[in-house]
């Protein structure tokens, strides 16, 4: 019975990186996107029975550990910020921003598995730089939907009731369930903005879908986030397929994105992913898109949920560097672990 109980826990995580053209309350909010009827079984069938070849991640990291570089975390850095804007990534899309007081982590995940189960489903390649009780108290979590990827139970449980849940539309019943009281969590529609103090906040469009089962596909909403810190811009992508519409107009109502945090993985085989996961090129063009001063990778190194190899991902995004002309500030590789203090 175990392994059939892990079976349809890998099909239900496999549902959340296939298409999200099926109805739902929101299935609209993808004008760019061409309707696809691609489901989990079709995944799975790709994975196992299909000719599309898919890496073995874990051995890659065995044999060239540089691929995916992990530092030890400087806790004296993150519990005594300096004053100019901090970034740490914690791995996957799991960032730590830190300025004027303020600490914000962007979709946290610390859990071994991308899993509703602890022995099934997408392993974590490299072990957590360090643990959820070691951060900073959290003032801020900014969630771009619920795919398990994105939205950790373990995660956001050990998190608490002591943070603001900033999420897209129709999330607050999920967090209740937790325990999470709902004056807690702020929904957000796509160019809702708020202000908390010295933080603005503004839900931007991403083209994703959302899904935590076989029956809940596109009843919550996704988003991309924007947020103003005092002076410090940073747009948090989320996960996202591309298009040359949304991100454009992002750029276009905040001309000042200092630091865009993208993701690069998660892309291949093309034909199934590319509605809804950008590959290191459509990151790049992202990038000028939203027309931000740096941008940092994620979204990949952390789990593996898609058939490129490490290895891949790293020459395809250096190809794309050349073939775009794009700087050593765009789409940057930081270690997991890594802490950047922001010239600014």
């Amino acid at each position: 019975m175990r392994w059939w109980v892990g079976l349809f826990a890998i099909a239900v995580v496999i549902f959340a990186v296939s298409s999200g053209s099926s109805p739902g309350r929101f299935a609209d909010r993808n004008p760019y996107l061409q309707p696809k009827d691609t489901n989990a079984i079709d995944f799975f069938m790709m994975r196992w029975f299909g000719d599309d070849v898919w890496a073995d991640q874990v051995a890659e990291l065995a044999v060239q550990p540089e691929l995916v570089a992990q530092q030890t975390v400087n806790l004296g850095a993150l519990l005594a910020p300096g004053p100019q804007p901090q970034i740490t990534w914690l791995g996957h899309a799991t960032f730590l921003l830190q300025y004027r007081g303020l600490n914000i982590l962007t979709d946290p995940i610390f859990s071994d598995r991308a899993s509703p189960l602890s022995f099934a489903g997408p392993e974590r390649l490299q072990a957590p730089p360090t643990q959820i009780a070691e951060l900073p108290s959290i003032d801020y979590v900014v969630i771009s939907h619920n795919h398990y990827d994105h939205l950790d139970t373990a995660t956001i449980r050990a998190l608490g009731s002591d943070v603001i849940y900033l999420v897209p539309l129709g999330l607050t019943p999920w967090f209740t369930e937790l325990g999470i009281p709902a004056t807690k969590v702020r929904e957000f529609d796509w160019w809702d903005e708020r202000s908390f103090g010295t933080l603005r906040v503004t839900a931007t469009p991403s083209q994703h879908w959302s899904a935590r089962s076989l029956w809940d596909k596109n009843d919550t909403l996704w988003a991309s986030w924007h947020l103003a810190i005092g002076d410090w811009q940073v747009w948090f992508a989320g996960d996202t397929g591309y298009n040359d519409k949304q991100f454009k107009e992002i750029g276009q109502r905040f001309p000042k994105i200092d630091d865009a945090l993208l993701p690069i993985g998660a892309y291949l085989p093309r034909w199934f992913m590319q509605p809804q996961h950008i590959n290191p090129e459509e990151a790049l063009r992202m990038h000028r898109d939203a027309g931000a001063q740096r941008s940092y990778a994620m979204h990949w190194g952390t789990y593996q949920l898609a058939a490129e190899s490490l290895n891949q991902t790293r020459a395809d995004l250096d190809a794309a560097k050349q073939k775009l002309g794009a700087n050593s500030t765009t789409v940057q590789l930081m270690a997991i672990g890594e802490t950047l203090s922001i010239s600014h």
